[in-house]
């Protein structure tokens, strides 16, 4: 059974990068001004912070948690860090408050759900629409926070490019390459793979699921300070109301259709990957058709369903998985 379950998810990755190359393909056949330099360039750099936040996003649902804070994460402690440069700390000071700060969510985001047993997706929500508060509540000034000179010594990680390559790629390949071997070569990845196929199985044979479950949360909230840090670099600035956005679908779309099973223990890297040119090569030829921005919710929509449709067809819940209750 579990080899028949494994070859559907390969099928459901090969669909999709088929899908991603047909996609492609026309896009450049029939879309002018698709296939330019230029535009592959924008397309790349907008993939890229999407990218990194799936990969956050992807540790949590491997562990088959969700977090719908990740948003939130990106935005107010990249704030912070920016305001306190921008007021004369230091800029290692100013990104240690702001690693703290992302710290200190993901732990509390952990701890509700491993300890208090809330569901992930009401605990996330509520901690991303508290964090958000504080930011708007009195932490800053202005609602858009500008990119300060005191921190254009780590600029290059969302400006610039090598070899035609702009950095923000690069950063999140440097992600992908770090969350590849932590998930696959680690002994913390492989617990995390555990608690997501069976907790309880994970449980008697002794891994200590807590502590595990809480290093999900923390680990995605720092990779999403990371993801801010290159959207803050690259656009100059950081809105602090991106939250309002409807962002998080992407990043569940990203993970969800890149083949990571909503019920746990299956998915790596590659699959944020697909996911993410693919969602990024549709958004980018919406933008050129001048698909408005309800259409183009609407379209996201209907593939986040198509998507979640195809997981609970690939990676159906069984008694084990029943047990664990809802994300």
């Amino acid at each position: 059974m579990k080899k028949s379950v494994n070859s559907l998810k390969l099928d459901q990755q090969t669909i999709v990068t088929g899908l991603f190359l047909v996609i492609f393909l026309m896009f450049a056949i029939f879309l002018p001004g698709f296939f330019t330099a230029g535009n592959l360039l924008v397309l790349i750099r907008s993939v890229s912070v999407l990218g990194i936040l799936g990969l956050g996003m992807a540790i949590v649902v491997i562990g088959r948690g969700i977090d719908l804070s990740m948003i939130a994460t990106l935005s107010v402690p990249a704030a912070l860090v920016m305001t306190l440069a921008a007021a004369g700390y230091h800029p290692v000071v100013a990104i240690l408050a702001g690693l703290a700060f992302s710290i200190a969510t993901g732990i509390v985001n952990g701890v509700l759900v491993a300890y208090a047993e809330i569901p992930a997706l009401f605990t996330t929500l509520a901690v991303g629409i508290g964090i958000a508060g504080i930011g708007q509540s009195g932490m800053f000034e202005y609602d858009i926070i500008a990119w300060p000179v005191e921190l254009d010594s780590i600029a290059w990680i969302g400006r610039g490019k090598i070899f035609g390559l702009p950095y923000s790629i690069l950063a999140f390949a440097a992600a992908a390459l770090i969350v590849h071997v932590f998930l696959k070569k680690t002994r913390l990845g492989f617990f995390i793979y555990a608690i997501g196929d069976n907790l309880s199985a994970a449980r008697i044979t002794g891994v200590r699921a807590r502590p595990i479950i809480i290093l999900q949360y923390v680990m995605s909230a720092g990779i999403a300070l990371f993801a801010g840090l290159v959207l803050s670099a690259s656009s100059n600035s950081m809105d602090t109301r991106i939250f309002n956005l409807t962002w998080i679908y992407d990043v569940i779309l990203v993970v969800v259709l890149g083949g990571i099973g909503l019920s746990g223990g299956r998915g790596g890297v590659m699959n944020v990957i697909i996911g993410t040119i693919l969602i990024g090569t549709i958004v980018n030829g919406m933008t050129i058709l001048n698909v408005s921005f309800q259409g183009q919710n609407l379209v996201r929509g209907l593939i986040l369903l198509s998507a979640l449709l195809l997981d609970s067809i690939v990676n159906p819940r069984n008694e084990e998985t029943a047990k664990q209750g809802d994300i």
